[in-house]
């Protein structure tokens, strides 16, 4: 009887653990809902593959008076953000059982769609088996709880899920605080209790006097309730993991300084989540990040540096995709990660043309950049993923291109490598810093370092001997040109190359 009496404590203990890792923000794996439906499972002699995702119910809610595009109709883009809650969902190990979408005029304060819909919601996930219900809007902390007690069942937002995805995918120890940071500023508000579980009242009071009454002695006072205490706890981890952040920074900003001591300007590839960022980046360096069709698949910075066609090296960072109706918690979080955008000299913004709506992506990126402040950087915009079209489509995406003139976008196709010589020589043309010079200079034949640098970082146009020197006419970095000294040697008048 010891034995199985240890052993069942010790499975209590273990769903204790489950069930505090899943209130900190764990992955949907761990922990179901006290409402969850349990069956225990027939025994039988033929082995099955049970599936271990969890099953999640999806609610999406449009609006009917929010502006759209002439032609949409009502409640198209809710449609649409459902769609993309969906993927959200399988990124984050989801199995999506059903999905509900409601068009209202406006939300409803208690519990946003209203109780009618509620019971129909509770209806859909029992007849799904779904223990989880996942929102496609930001739930208020009121909201959250009152469609819990409705339909008896865990209930998520959009920002929740999003934040289970990045704890997923975070691996260095920047990306993992900033994670941590986000979930810990979800969690405060939402953090509930009641009755005595939530209550560490020292004694009660009597007679109407201040820690008077039949309490013990030394305990007798006001107390502090366990919501409370965990509420500090939780301010203090914050205030912690903050200081870490500010170190990582500082730490980063010393690893940019150091960069910027050699002239190397950086490229930074942003755009919305699953648009082929990191497909195109190890394209472009050769390197070997992860690509996947799931989304947020890249959360912490990668940095590869490249050579560009004037022999040029540039720093090219990949940087966390981005998303509509991203939470402003979750910028300021993960601002750390997101200062390579800010510092970089050249901004490629990838789209995905194979996807109809990528016009109204791009106004979500643009509404994340003008946040960031980085909306006036030297830009390129590259329609990615264009081998997923058909011949009519390209043709009539590269007429449009051909026709906006000097700014038009790049078509490419990170996969087959089409367009990619092309992408490298507006880079090179668009890149503010560390300009091509073109240089005609006399060289000593003695000074066979300097020559072996102009053609290992430069590019010869022409070379002929002049008795005991060599005259070349040479397109070179104008940083490589100060640390050669050329200007000793120039012949004609130096000026800025025009790449064509």
């Amino acid at each position: 009887m010891d034995g199985f009496r240890r052993r069942d404590c010790e499975q209590v203990a273990e769903q204790s653990r489950e069930a505090y890792n899943w209130f900190r923000g764990g992955s949907f794996q761990k922990w179901a809902s006290p409402h969850d439906d349990f069956r225990p499972a027939s025994v039988t002699k033929t082995q099955h593959q049970v599936s271990t995702m969890e099953r999640a119910l999806l609610v999406g809610v449009g609006w009917k008076r929010v502006p759209r595009f002439p032609g949409m109709p009502a409640g198209e883009q809710g449609r649409e953000s459902l769609s993309e809650l969906v993927e959200l969902a399988h990124s984050a190990g989801a199995e999506v059982a059903g999905t509900v979408f409601q068009l209202r005029e406006a939300a409803d304060p208690a519990t946003l769609v209203g109780r009618g819909k509620l019971d129909e919601i509770r209806a859909e996930a029992t007849a799904h088996k779904a223990p989880l219900i996942i929102f496609d809007s930001n739930l208020s902390p009121m909201q959250q709880r009152n469609i819990e007690a409705a339909t008896e069942r865990r209930v998520i937002d959009r920002t929740q899920l999003i934040l289970d995805i990045f704890a997923r995918h975070a691996r260095s120890r920047e990306g993992q605080l900033q994670v941590e940071l986000a979930q810990l500023n979800y969690l405060l508000p939402r953090l509930t209790g009641k009755g005595v579980a939530m209550s560490r009242l020292g004694g009660k009071s009597g007679g109407g006097a201040a820690g008077g009454g039949a309490g013990r002695i030394g305990v007798r006072g006001p107390g502090e309730k366990k919501l409370e205490t965990d509420r500090r706890r939780i301010r203090e981890r914050v205030r912690r993991i903050e200081t870490d952040i500010d170190e990582v920074r500082k730490q980063r900003a010393l690893r940019r300084e150091a960069r910027n001591a050699v002239p190397l300007g950086t490229i930074a590839l942003v755009g919305y989540t699953n648009a082929g960022k990191s497909t195109l980046f190890n394209a472009l360096s050769r390197a070997e990040v992860l690509v996947s069709s799931k989304m947020f698949a890249t959360l912490d910075p990668t940095i590869r540096a490249i050579r560009l066609p004037s022999n040029r090296r540039v720093l090219l960072s990949d940087t966390v995709g981005f998303i509509r109706d991203l939470p402003k918690g979750l910028l300021t979080a993960f601002r750390a990660t997101l200062e390579e955008v800010q510092e970089a000299a050249l901004i490629l913004h990838v789209s995905d043309v194979s996807n109809p709506r990528h016009h109204e992506l791009d106004q979500e990126v643009e509404k994340i950049l003008w946040e960031l402040s980085v909306v006036s950087r030297p830009r390129l915009r590259v329609l990615n993923k264009i081998d997923r079209l058909n011949p009519e489509e390209q043709e009539a995406i590269a007429t449009g291109a051909a026709s906006a003139g000097e700014g038009a976008p790049i078509l490419v196709s990170a996969l087959t490598g089409e367009g990619i010589e092309e992408l490298l020589r507006r880079m090179d043309a668009e890149m503010p810093i560390d300009p091509v010079l073109t240089l005609s200079i006399r060289l000593p034949l003695a000074e066979g370092r300097t020559l072996a640098m102009i053609h290992a970082l430069g590019r010869v146009l022409h070379a002929e001997i002049d008795d005991s020197h060599m005259r070349l006419h040479a397109e070179i970095p104008a940083s490589i040109a100060a640390r050669l000294r050329l200007n000793n040697y120039v012949l004609k008048e130096t000026f800025p190359r025009s790449l064509s």
